[in-house]
């Protein structure tokens, strides 16, 4: 009898040992210590790939398309959640974009954000009893004169980004929006139910996040920034930057230092939307480089930049909208 209960005390020392050997390597990824919120079903893991209502097809199917295929992963999460651990070369990659010299550790910063904000919920599973259709639209010149308003309008969620304006441009960009895609130096309120989703290029942008919806006391990133947002807290999402660097790597395959905020919003589109529309991007029908809202309408400063590549970005749309997963409108 004795013996067994030695076996027993070395069998349970044994599992302590492990599961304590296991937690330290988690810490060492940053996000050891788990948030008290837990992560929805649905974003647990990464859809399991089925059939939607569409009757044209849906997006995410990948047996028609074998370029596709070899860029689309749909094992991909677009949105970050509370419990989530970076992969460390994905970490590495994001913490080298936009250096800030802020040193707080990046569990104690998203430890901090959702507190402020719930545990996201974005149902991405396909479903048979629906057709998910989006409008994803640019802020290009092109959309003038365009009278794509009520079409944008008529699609089941409308995405935005930056500092799109709808105000005065209706008839040609609609007044629905569902998702509003920004970070720190491009943000504007979002009003109207609509999700505000941050595109994180570095800590400080969390941070900023955090301080815009609750103290307003973080006002500088590399430049001075909106104090506050109005946004509905229970709706806001987080870019995934192991997602962020999936676009750069899958999709721009490393044109440019990162992919453009409209890029990125497209292929957010195609891993949690049926079908995909999409407006406003590019050059305008002059070859003119401006926002559907500025006066200057001979602005080449997007192409100019040398952060993103806008010639292998157009590329990937033409490419998408020839093998079928998306309708481009221009």
């Amino acid at each position: 009898m004795l013996s067994r209960r030695r076996l027993y005390a070395v069998a349970v020392s044994t599992v302590v040992l492990l599961l304590a050997s296991q937690r330290i390597h988690r810490t060492d990824l940053f996000l050891a210590t788990p948030l008290e919120q837990t992560t929805p079903p649905e974003l647990a893991t990464p859809p399991t790939p089925g059939r939607c209502g569409c009757t044209e097809g849906c997006v995410r199917e990948t047996d028609s398309s074998d370029w596709f295929r070899q860029h689309f992963d749909p094992r991909q999460l677009p949105v970050l959640n509370s419990t989530h651990i970076l992969d460390p070369q994905a970490l590495s990659w994001w913490l080298g974009l936009q250096s800030n010299g802020d040193q707080q550790r990046l569990e104690e910063v998203m430890s901090q954000l959702f507190q402020v904000i719930p545990p996201p919920s974005l149902d991405l599973r396909p479903l048979p009893s629906r057709c998910h259709s989006c409008a994803v639209v640019g802020n290009s010149g092109n959309l003038r004169h365009s009278r794509h308003g009520k079409m944008i309008d008529s699609h089941t969620s409308v995405f935005r980004m930056n500092k799109a304006v709808t105000s005065g441009f209706e008839e040609d960009v609609g007044n629905k929006t569902t998702h509003h895609f920004l970070y720190p130096e491009s943000a504007v309120d979002v009003v109207g139910g609509a999700s505000l989703v941050l595109l994180p290029f570095k800590i400080r942008d969390l941070q900023w996040l955090t301080s815009a919806l609750s103290t307003g006391h973080i006002t500088m990133t590399y430049m001075r920034v909106k104090d506050r947002v109005k946004a509905d807290i229970d709706k806001v999402l987080v870019v995934n930057p192991e997602f962020f660097k999936y676009c750069h790597e899958h999709w721009t395959e490393r044109h440019g230092r990162y992919p453009s905020t409209g890029l990125v919003a497209l292929i957010f589109a195609l891993h949690t939307c049926d079908q995909v529309s999409l407006f406003g991007y590019g050059a305008d029908q002059n070859g003119n480089w401006h926002h559907y809202w500025e006066a200057n309408r001979f602005s080449g400063a997007f192409r100019k930049t040398g952060v993103h590549s806008a010639e292998y970005e157009t590329r990937i749309l033409h490419r998408l909208a020839q093998e079928h997963k998306i309708t481009l409108h221009t």
